[in-house]
């Protein structure tokens, strides 16, 4: 009588590992291992849809207790198993790979029959709708950038322009003075000092005689007053 293969493992752990390797084989629908584990991966996975055909509680209860995700549960009943209807086994294929770099060990690829790679159609199509977004972004880049670099040129065309004006209208250099002019222009420079000072002089000079002339105004004035009270004073003795 055949037995099951061992996989070098212990019956707890070559449980685990094929429960493992049925919920990613149901979930992705193809995988890659060695010859060994998908020869016995495929005699525990067509177990698995053949229950999920079922459809019942038990089934369910079953599945459950086998299959570690919820959701791999629910897409072997719902999409998987029905799929499966008009076909009473060989849900799934082994394609031999040749031997694995390094150990040498026998590779394979395990799938379901009815597998298709829609991942890659799924990248194609985002791959193309990443470009054309892209595309898309480029030309409107384009587009506002064009205006800018315009103004841009004109503003660095007026730059360039502006020394070109400045240094036509830079004025000419100016001689240096010889000693001649420049004792003209120390004598220039000292005689608006000496009026000054003699007009500040002036004016302090000036100063007493206002100070006199007030004063005498002031006698006269008395004069005239004592004068013309004498006389008041006459009249009225006569």
């Amino acid at each position: 009588m055949p037995t099951a293969r061992k996989l070098g493992k212990r019956a707890d752990q070559r449980r685990a590992m094929l429960r493992g390797m049925v919920t990613l084989l149901l979930d992705k629908g193809r995988i890659e291992t060695t010859l060994a584990r998908a020869k016995e991966l495929k005699r525990v996975a067509d177990k698995m849809i053949t229950i999920g055909k079922k459809n019942t509680l038990a089934a369910k209860r079953a599945a459950f207790a086998y299959i570690t995700k919820e959701e791999v549960v629910k897409k072997l009943f719902d999409r998987i198993a029905p799929s499966f209807e008009n076909r009473n086994g060989g849900y799934t294929r082994v394609l031999k790979l040749g031997p694995r770099r390094g150990d040498g060990a026998e590779m394979a690829i395990i799938e379901l029959v009815n597998y298709t790679p829609k991942d890659k159609k799924d990248k194609k199509d985002k791959t193309k709708k990443e470009k054309e977004t892209k595309e898309v972004k480029d030309t409107k880049e384009k587009k506002e950038t064009k205006p800018a670099e315009k103004k841009e040129t004109k503003e660095a065309a007026e730059e360039k322009k502006e020394p070109v004006e400045a240094k036509k209208t830079r004025a000419p250099r100016a001689k240096k003075p010889t000693v001649v002019e420049k004792e003209a222009e120390e004598i220039k420079e000292a005689e608006p000092v000496v009026v000054e000072e003699a007009e500040v002089v002036e004016e302090i000079v000036e100063e007493p005689e206002t100070v006199e002339v007030a004063e005498e105004v002031a006698e006269v004035e008395a004069e005239e007053e004592t004068a013309e009270t004498e006389e008041i004073a006459e009249t009225a003795e006569e």
